[in-house]
């Protein structure tokens, strides 16, 4: 195993922690991994905590989620960063859960582990054409833009076509019709991947349709991101006057939601995607149905269909529809819901909901605990939460004291990653790759110019 900085590293792992520390591990290191990190090692002043991620940079969704027009959003890293410059704290990028390391051998290794690995695969809408060209989930796209190691060969088709269609109406989606619609030159000074943004210039993309099932009440996206597509310069925007109509139900649905925003192509659910005559096997137009609100209970309404069909042509189509959580060997989840049962961050043997039923020393945060909602800041109360049932189970010695059942922790991690020649990127790593995407960046007038291959990133972390 190769461990960029090994002996400082392991220098610091062994020699300045007390003898027997609470051992936690955190899969994940986006804002619920890093939240609860800080969290634990401010409640728990003798714990030693590892982050570790399958990716060779930290950060999560700050880094591959957040749009590069949204730098305010990724001041969070500086405190991230803090947390993993603690003394007892240490981030491992480049293991994978799964195949690296198994979540059985994590269990053993550590008295805590915490899941916070978020969702990293899509909802489906299981409808015919599904698989054609030319249509991709949102995520892909996102991480397209965003420079994301495992995005950078997605290659949308920007060129043949005029008219893009986006499915869904929360933020994801506003973010990606603002990227196709803004002006390069604006995004020319962001942390956008230099292969994104040469599609882009080079884009015949000029209509972009917000396709959402409901009406402007419903919609799940804030205000802000309204605001931010409404602002582009030189955009038009179209929204017919009958779909922004607010019924009495609609009335009663802000005691329980809240005003949401108006998007393009209300009151319609995608049925099929259509075939293009002309080229086999690539996208040509989705076929839409009219939907209605039906009330089905008190503050709660459903999209039914009208039998009122539509085609809108297109060449591109973007399915914001929602991530998805993926479970791994040994974990309990529910592929319904797309999360790991639990109770206040305690992950359950299984979906009946039984409180007695824990996996002792097993937690889930995030994304994998509550499913793909919320901001940034969400992430902070959700690790909140699960912190104080770990700090609870100790103190009810549902937990082994580290005194009774010692744990090798990351010495024993590191061990195993030797013997099985994985390469560990440490922070100290993860910094060289930093400075380098920043003096790449300032060659060319942005704040960096991302890495977008593995070869390049683990490169540049023995450097």
């Amino acid at each position: 195993m190769a461990i960029f900085g090994a002996r400082k590293f392991l220098s610091r792992t062994f020699s300045t922690l007390s003898p027997e520390p609470l051992r936690v591990c955190i899969v994940g290191s986006g804002p619920a991994g890093f939240y609860t990190a800080e969290k634990m090692l401010k409640t728990h002043q003798g714990s030693q905590v590892d982050i570790i991620d399958r990716l060779p940079t930290p950060y999560g969704l700050v880094r591959s989620g957040v749009a590069p027009d949204h730098p305010e959003t990724k001041n969070v890293i500086n405190q991230f960063s803090r947390v993993a410059q603690n003394g007892r704290c240490s981030f491992l990028g480049n293991i994978t859960l799964g195949s690296s390391v198994s979540l059985a051998e994590l269990r053993e290794l550590y008295h805590v582990v915490v899941l916070a690995y978020g969702a990293e695969s899509d909802r489906v809408l299981g409808i015919p054409g599904e698989d054609l060209q030319g249509v991709h989930s949102a995520r892909e796209f996102v991480w397209w833009y965003n420079g994301h190691p495992d995005g950078a060969n997605l290659d949308p088709d920007l060129k043949s076509t005029d008219t893009a269609v986006i499915l869904g109406q929360g933020n994801v989606a506003f973010d990606v019709a603002r990227i196709l619609l803004q002006p390069t030159s604006e995004l020319a000074t962001t942390d956008i991947a230099s292969h994104a943004l040469t599609a882009l210039e080079q884009s015949s993309i000029r209509k972009v349709y917000l396709i959402g099932r409901r009406g402007p009440v419903q919609a799940a996206c804030t205000a802000k991101e309204l605001r931010e597509v409404l602002g582009i310069r030189d955009l038009y925007i179209h929204i017919k006057e009958a779909d922004l109509k607010i019924t009495p139900a609609d009335e009663d649905f802000f005691g329980v939601g809240g005003w949401g925003c108006c998007i393009l192509g209300l009151w319609l659910s995608n049925e099929r995607f259509l075939e293009s005559y002309g080229n086999k096997g690539y996208v040509s137009a989705v076929h839409l149905e009219k939907t209605a609100l039906k009330g089905v209970g008190p503050g709660k309404q459903i999209a039914m269909g009208t039998g009122q069909f539509e085609d809108l042509a297109c060449g591109i189509v973007l399915k914001s529809i929602g991530y998805k959580s993926v479970p791994v060997d040994g974990l309990p989840f529910d592929n319904q819901k797309g999360v790991v049962p639990n109770i206040k961050g305690r992950v359950l043997s299984d979906n009946s909901g039984d409180p007695t039923l824990l996996e002792n020393g097993l937690y889930v945060c995030g994304w994998l605990k509550r499913g793909p909602t919320g901001i940034i800041g969400t992430n902070l109360y959700c690790a909140d939460e699960t912190v104080a049932s770990v700090s609870e189970d100790l103190e009810q010695g549902v937990l082994a004291s580290t005194t009774s059942l010692p744990k090798p922790g990351r010495g024993g991690l590191l061990q195993i990653l030797d013997d099985r020649n994985i390469r560990v990127v440490p922070f100290s790593a993860w910094e060289k790759i930093d400075e380098e995407e920043k003096r790449l960046g300032s060659l060319i007038n942005k704040p960096r110019e991302k890495l977008t291959k593995w070869d390049d990133l683990l490169k540049a972390a023995t450097e």
